[in-house]
């Protein structure tokens, strides 16, 4: 195997593959360098999403979603459902195969775009240089005109709450539970801390989330994020807003854990902990600072509007140069980057950049929330389109929710859209595609929607806006 390239990638996750197939097709020479290994010491390339993020997460909350709906929802429907029962092992074994076959399909993908998957670590060692040690300890020095890391993030470890891996557990580790905690504790309600709660609050634990700050999800609507906190308060969740921790003890049989809310210091105790405060540029070993890759102060690599680095031919994409630390962010850096190599005109669109909570139901937003577009000068106009007036939402039984557009008042341009309902996730798509082409409230006021489908709740809420709704009551917009 010859060890020269035009393009190694070192990291084989959400922003490292797609850029290495991409590069691929546009006719690169290519190798994806990724160093993942799964608990049992097994190679696999995916990142954290595939393996022990977003993927595996999704099929245990859609595990924990059916059997919560089962207890809970399948009698309205006419179903006697009194027995369910609960397998851990059994959902633990089909997540980790939903895993498994999605892993495996990017070395199938690599193998039809003649990309070169190494497994093991990459570290830069300048001129063009990367050495490659497998997992196996062989080392091999490859050389590529372009180097491009894409190496991700990890989460970040407490000191007052340190990953022990048995009681303290971090985001991978909370995915792995072999039994339904009696009590689960979760440091952080952000999007990764909400949902790990979700599933095992569903799946029967009394589940108490501490979350320092005063609000909940701030980078929401706030009206949207308020309605979304009431639903899940509803389901069991224990969602505490301005608790400070200030320590986790772990000991043989639980974790003692103090925080200070309101002036007053309180204590918890939980048979688990999940840290989930957020992550942090990984850059271990990787020889940034051997070939002076140029870093920020919390450690993202510092890159220009084309993802290069300071250093010629170095570039990097994804979680570890900072933003949404989000997979199809990552995917869409992977690509650009790639086609710009190739003499493309091709950018990213931070703009329009869609996010998801996976709780029940969903939160799912794009663009600016009322407050932004406030603070940024806007002069507004609202509409807010309920789930409980939609046909296909209640013929399932899921009518909680509401759709929230924010226009300009003057222009009608759309500048955001905040959702909470069944499965916004999917319905987000088309407010994602109204930033990037700069639609107006009018121009989607006059795209048919199907009837009935959950999707015409986002149509009701474009007409909410000015007030031409025929299937809500029409409010006074600001």
């Amino acid at each position: 195997m010859s060890n020269e390239y035009d393009v190694v990638v070192v990291g084989g996750g959400p922003a490292g593959y797609p850029c290495a197939i991409r590069a691929a097709q546009l006719g690169f020479k290519t190798a994806c360098i990724d160093a993942w290994l799964n608990r049992d010491n097994t190679p696999a390339f995916g990142g954290t999403c595939l393996n022990a993020g977003c993927i595996p997460s999704k099929a245990l909350l859609e595990s924990s979603e059916l059997y919560h709906r089962m207890q809970y929802e399948a009698a309205v429907h006419g179903i006697g459902a009194a027995s369910v029962s609960l397998d851990v092992a059994k959902m633990q074994a089909r997540k980790d195969a939903v895993s498994r076959q999605l892993t495996g399909g990017i070395k199938q993908l690599f193998a039809a775009n003649k990309v070169t998957g190494l497994q093991g670590h990459g570290r830069l060692l300048g001129n063009g240089q990367v050495e490659f040690k497998s997992h196996d300890g062989q080392t091999e020095v490859l050389k590529a005109k372009h180097i491009i890391i894409a190496t991700g993030s990890e989460p970040i470890n407490l000191k007052i709450a340190p990953f022990d891996g048995a009681r303290i557990v971090d985001s991978w580790g909370a995915l792995d539970f072999t039994e339904v905690p009696k009590t689960l504790g979760v440091i952080g309600a952000g999007v990764i801390g909400v949902e790990l709660g979700s599933v095992w609050n569903r799946l029967g634990a009394r589940t108490v989330i501490l979350e320092a700050l005063p609000n909940f999800l701030p980078m929401v609507d706030q009206q949207v994020a308020k309605e979304a906190l009431r639903h899940l308060t509803k389901q069991g969740l224990d969602i505490r807003l301005g608790a400070k921790v200030l320590s986790a003890k772990a000991g043989k049989k639980d974790v003692t854990v103090e925080y200070e809310t309101g002036g007053e210091k309180k204590t918890e105790t939980f048979d688990k902990l999940i840290v989930a405060v957020g992550r942090r540029p990984y850059t271990k070993n990787l020889g940034v600072e051997t070939v002076g890759v140029a870093l920020d102060e919390r450690g993202f690599v510092k890159v220009d509007a084309h993802y290069k680095t300071n250093v010629p031919g170095v570039y990097a994409i994804g979680d570890v140069i900072g933003g949404a630390m989000l997979a199809h962010k990552g995917i869409e850096e992977g690509v650009a980057l790639a086609e710009q190599l190739a003499g493309h005109h091709t950018q990213v669109n931070y703009n329009a950049v869609p996010s998801v909570v996976y709780t029940m139901p969903e939160i799912a937003w794009v663009g600016l929330s009322e407050e932004q577009a406030k603070a940024k000068g806007y002069e507004i106009k609202t509409g807010l389109g309920p789930f409980a007036a939609n046909g296909r939402a209640k013929a399932m039984e899921q009518g909680a929710g509401s759709i929230k557009v924010i226009a300009d008042a003057k222009s009608d341009r759309i500048l955001g859209v905040h959702m909470v309902g069944p499965y916004v996730s999917e319905l987000l798509a088309e407010a994602v595609l109204a930033l990037e082409f700069a639609a107006t409230c009018e121009d989607l006021a006059l795209t048919m929607h199907s009837h009935p489908t959950l999707s015409e709740n986002f149509h009701e809420a474009v007409l909410l806006v000015d007030g031409r709704a025929v299937h809500a009551v029409n409010k006074p917009k600001k």
